[in-house]
């Protein structure tokens, strides 16, 4: 489809906010007639399970608001097209609705902004295609710096510059909230990387970081069946047979006031206080102040692919901010408009950093240009607000009363 006047925006108002594009077939209908979408987000269909279809088609007689009905079909769907097979029910006006989380129909308030959209947002995005495409288009070709390439050396290091700038450039974390089964444990994500934050949410709303467990205790990776002698047991291939592991269990059920020294009279008798050679990890005088908080504790279990938690985290709803490498979905990556020139300067570097018989200085100058758009891709990324800094800076001079 062609951009109107050159600009980047495709869809209407009606077709970003609500969801929605409304055409006028022949009147009267025939079939045959056909209508088709231009959404960013494309048309998903399914004769058979209507779960799978991620729009809903309807139908009037006049196309004022309120006048629209449910069209049921038959129709078929090719790309973005639908052909209606029937002419039964069928009138003049067409809406394409995408799919609501809740209720509503066309022309209902109850609608908009439930709407299923994929791009909301995704003005200030682009796609690493686009990226690859615009590449080729303007750095490869004759009196230029790559007189030729391969697409496919392109699509690598684009994902590798993606890959990288993921990790400390792009706002390319990625949160679940979740909540903790009696397990006390959650499966890592399947584009899981790294973490960056994991929080439990209270009553009202705001989150309390949960700290990692690294010098308390760990997952062991094997645990292999041992016998009287202490020797692994193995199957019948001669590999070892693995059983559950024991600390994981005791870290399960831990008491957590024992750790952080938050402990009360029930522990404090239970365990001996002061008599016997006190147990607690966290004593009152002298406590670690790593330990001394009340928020938990978790832990990377790689073994099992799970996230373990302390006992005191049972049942509480908690937020998993982790890093993913932009490449989960293929060339349907989104990169931020704000980071693509860097990305440029990468490829770039890249490709003729990889070929013999380059001039070095002009390896040197694309070294140079990919680490300065980065740093640029950097600062514009961090999302700094003057007036934030001067909120929190208002507490400055804020006298503390003893």
């Amino acid at each position: 489809m062609p951009i109107p006047n050159g600009g980047l925006i495709t869809e209407t108002n009606e077709q970003y906010y609500a969801g929605a594009q409304r055409f006028l077939i022949s009147d009267p209908v025939v079939v045959g007639d056909s209508v088709t979408t231009t959404f960013n987000t494309d048309l998903t269909y399914d004769s058979v399970n209507a779960q799978l279809t991620n729009f809903v088609v309807y139908t009037s007689l006049t196309g004022l608001a309120g006048s629209y009905s449910e069209f049921t079909g038959p129709y078929t769907v090719v790309g973005n097209t639908i052909t209606f097979t029937d002419t039964n029910g069928l009138r003049p006006y067409i809406a394409v609705q995408l799919k609501m989380v809740s209720g509503g129909g066309f022309g209902n308030e109850d609608a908009y902004g439930d709407t299923v959209q994929q791009n909301y947002g995704g003005y200030s995005y682009t796609s690493l295609n686009d990226v690859i495409n615009g590449f080729i288009a303007t750095y490869v070709g004759e009196h230029k710096l790559i007189g030729d390439v391969k697409r496919t050396d392109v699509i690598f290091h684009a994902k590798r510059g993606l890959q990288e700038f993921s990790y400390d450039t792009l706002k390319s974390v990625k949160s679940q909230e979740l909540t903790i089964p009696p397990s006390l444990s959650v499966i890592i994500p399947q584009d899981y990387v790294n973490y960056t934050a994991i929080s439990y949410i209270d009553q009202l709303g705001v989150k309390h970081p949960i700290y990692p467990a690294n010098n308390l205790t760990t997952s062991p990776y094997e645990v292999p069946i041992q016998d009287a002698q202490g020797q692994p047991t193995t199957d019948s291939i001669g590999d070892n047979l693995e059983g559950t592991s024991i600390t994981n269990e005791r870290w399960a059920t831990a008491n957590d006031r024992l750790l952080n020294g938050n402990i009360i009279a029930e522990d404090y008798w239970a365990y001996g206080g002061y008599l016997t050679g006190n147990p607690f990890y966290g004593q009152r005088y002298g406590n670690e102040a790593q330990y001394a908080q009340r928020n938990g504790w978790f832990n990377m279990n790689e073994r099992d692919g799970v996230i373990a938690f302390s006992s005191n985290l049972k049942d509480r709803l908690i937020v998993l901010e982790y890093i993913s490498d932009g490449l989960a979905y293929d060339l349907d990556s989104r990169i931020p408009k704000m980071a693509e020139d860097a990305l440029y300067a990468h490829i770039l570097y890249s490709i003729l950093a990889s070929r013999i018989n380059q001039p070095e200085y002009v390896i040197q100058r694309l070294k140079k240009d990919r680490s300065a758009k980065l740093r640029n891709a950097k600062i514009r990324l961090s999302n700094i607000k003057l007036n934030e800094i001067v909120q929190v800076m208002r507490g400055k001079s804020k006298w503390i009363k003893s």
